[in-house]
């Protein structure tokens, strides 16, 4: 592993109790950073608190991402951040459009756009006071290209860049930073419970990726480690690809 420096960086890691959310925090723990794990199920925290507590100091809070007084609380809480990762996520089974139920649409949009939106409502006005932060955002590739059965989950990640480029631009003067990471199917326990679902459409996935694998959740961690560092000091706004190859913009 190579060592990114963040040592001294205190970093909130929302979804943070399991797939993503808990590679990101590993890493981020062993490249010296103080961890807050927020996430909605108190055992799955509990559970991902002791198997991280051996890499450093982290903190839990049970915290729903689309509930803005629930966040607000927890961001007074959590004190100075200076780094923020968004990787709260759900999604649906693949589904014919004529069949998406408005619920699920309702609850994917709420989970993975507007979560982000709150979260960086109430976290990002300290960093621009203490005139520092990073923010990273993990979007999608189905973001940029659309997944075919996917609706909300596809415009919801389209929703997570668009966010990102505008809020980037807002605050660059104010030193702080904001990109998205655009992973392919990452595997995770979400990526393996929608696969099982829909076998033919994860296999048509797999067959877009030019290096014809999953990414995994070291590789993805990897990428935010050094995006939530000081060394990313000249890019904002950006969405990172991490699709194999399967980006082609």
């Amino acid at each position: 592993m190579n060592q990114i420096d963040l040592q001294g960086q205190r970093a909130i890691v929302t979804g943070g109790a399991s797939g993503l959310g808990l590679g990101v925090a590993e890493r981020f723990l062993k490249s010296g950073a103080q961890v807050i794990l927020w996430d909605l199920q108190r055992e799955s925290l509990e559970a991902a608190r002791k198997s991280l507590s051996a890499f450093g100091a982290v903190d839990t809070t049970e915290v729903n991402v689309v509930d803005p007084e629930a966040v607000a609380q927890a961001a007074a809480a959590a004190g100075d951040v200076q780094i923020l990762v968004n990787s709260a996520g759900i999604n649906r089974p693949p589904t014919p459009i004529s069949e998406y139920s408005m619920r699920d649409w309702n609850d994917v949009i709420a989970v993975d756009l507007t979560g982000v939106f709150i979260c960086c409502r109430h976290v990002i006005p300290g960093m621009i006071e203490r005139g520092y932060g990073r923010v990273v955002n993990i979007a999608s590739i189905a973001g940029k290209e659309g997944n075919a059965l996917m609706p909300a989950y596809s415009a919801a990640k389209a929703g997570v860049i668009g966010l990102t480029k505008a809020l980037a631009k807002e605050v660059a003067p104010k030193g702080v930073i904001i990109n998205a990471v655009a992973p392919t199917i990452i595997d995770t326990p979400m990526n393996r419970k929608t696969s099982a679902a829909a076998p033919a459409v994860a296999a048509q996935l797999l067959a877009k990726i030019p290096l014809g694998r999953r990414g995994t959740v070291e590789e993805l961690a990897s990428m935010t480690a050094w995006l939530a560092s000081r060394e990313c000091s000249f890019t904002t706004g950006f969405t990172f690809d991490l699709s194999g190859g399967r980006g082609t913009y």
